[in-house]
C-alpha cells in the first residue's frame, strides 16, 4: 500500500522526465543511481542480487537490502524466462534508483509483453513472483521503453 501518495509520485515522475531508456544507460546525471546490463542466463539472478546488496549498502541502506535483493532475484527471474523469445536486444538490464525516500529497482527486457500478477498456488514451484515483488515492496508496476521492452519497476520506502 502507497503511504505517502506525492512522494511515490515525484520518484516515478523522475523516471518518465529523464526516461528509463536514459536512466538505463547512463546518460540520466541522476546521483544516487546504478545501472547493470545482465546477460540472459540464470547465474544474472545472483549478479542481480549481489549489485543490488553492494549498492544498498554503499548508500547506507543495510536494512533494505535482503528485501530488494529478493524482489530484484524475482525481477531478473522473470525477464529471463520471459523475455528471452523476444528478437533484438539480447540483455536485461538493472537500474536502482535513490530518490528520497524511496529506492527504485527496475529491470528493463526487450519483452513488450505485460506482465501479470497470478494468484499464488503455493504448490506449484512458480507463478508467484509478481506476488513476492508485491508482498516486499511498496508499490510495483511496468513502463515501456522508448526503443522497445519494457521496464519492470519495485518501489521501496528508505523512511518509516
Amino acid at each position: 500500500m502507497v503511504e505517502d501518495p506525492l512522494a511515490t509520485a515525484d520518484c516515478l515522475e523522475i523516471t518518465r522526465e529523464v526516461g528509463f531508456d536514459q536512466l538505463l544507460t547512463g546518460r540520466g546525471g541522476k546521483p544516487y543511481t546504478t545501472s547493470c546490463p545482465l546477460p540472459f542466463q540464470a547465474d544474472s539472478v545472483k549478479t542481480a542480487r549481489d549489485v543490488t546488496r553492494n549498492t544498498l549498502r554503499g548508500w547506507g541502506l543495510h536494512d533494505l537490502s535482503d528485501d530488494a535483493a529478493l524482489v530484484v532475484s524475482e525481477l531478473v527471474t522473470n525477464a529471463v524466462r520471459y523475455a528471452m523469445r523476444s528478437s533484438g536486444r539480447r540483455e536485461i538490464e538493472l537500474l536502482l534508483m535513490r530518490v528520497s525516500p524511496h529506492v527504485l529497482l527496475a529491470v528493463a527486457d526487450p519483452s513488450d509483453e505485460v506482465p501479470r500478477r497470478k494468484e499464488p498456488d503455493f504448490i506449484s514451484e512458480n507463478g508467484r513472483g509478481l506476488y513476492i515483488v508485491e508482498t516486499y515492496s511498496q508499490s510495483w508496476g511496468w513502463d515501456r521503453l522508448a526503443r522497445g521492452g519494457k521496464a519492470v519497476w519495485a518501489l521501496f520506502r528508505t523512511e518509516p
